[in-house]
């Protein structure tokens, strides 16, 4: 939801800078959420712990193709509200969420993965053919390159130029804020501490309880 974020802060926290106990981590997805979620968290770790190693667009293309097999489920219908966005847990656990949950898992993911902060936007548009406001993951090869999109509404990862269906407005990643007025581009407008959301969602992002 684009406006229901807007001037507050952005605080973003990793798994990749924490020594996680995963039996306790397995233990709060089995408690919380079934047996098919423990399974859905395994999986994922197994993603972040075996391709550590591999090239970006391997990393991509693992995380996309991931979490592109849950389901898309308004917020209004998944928690009763106009706009929740859901930590990576809680989307793995319900294995549905909009496409903030869609983007933020990626991006949290690809982080943990290794790929540099400053490669990745979460980038809100305008999706032309729904006619409303929606969230991608933008990945950046180098700081001058036309990003790749990572999307929940279209499963092939593509260069922003050819995503005609998609009106870039801005993007943002830990550390600013963009206007966008063209695909792949922004003009810098401060930083990402003019955002909302992010900060109910670091609050219960919290991983002091899986720590070793």
């Amino acid at each position: 939801m684009l406006f229901g974020f807007i001037f507050s802060a952005l605080i973003l926290t990793s798994f990749a800078s924490e020594q996680l106990n995963l039996d306790k981590l397995y233990q709060y997805v089995d408690r919380n959420y079934g047996e098919l979620a423990l399974k859905r968290a395994k999986a994922w770790r197994s993603i972040i712990e075996n391709n550590q190693q591999q090239s970006d667009q391997v990393k991509l293309e693992k995380v996309n193709r991931f979490f592109n097999l849950f389901d898309f489920v308004s917020d209004q219908k998944q928690w009763n509200k106009e706009d929740y966005w859901a930590t990576p847990l809680e989307f793995i656990g319900h294995k549905a969420g909009d496409c903030e949950d869609f983007s933020v898992a990626k991006y949290f993911t690809l982080l943990e993965l290794g790929v540099p902060i400053e490669k990745l936007k979460l980038t809100y548009v305008k999706a032309v053919k729904l006619n409303q406001f929606h969230m991608v993951l933008a990945y950046y090869p180098n700081a001058k390159s036309v990003p790749l999109i990572l999307d929940n509404l279209d499963g092939e990862i593509k260069p922003a130029h050819k995503r005609r269906d998609l009106v870039p407005i801005f993007s943002f990643n830990g550390q600013q804020l963009w206007l966008n007025k063209q695909k792949g581009k922004g003009e810098l407008v401060g930083s990402s501490e003019r955002l909302d959301n992010w900060k109910d969602l670091s609050k219960r992002y919290q991983l002091s309880e899986f720590k070793q």
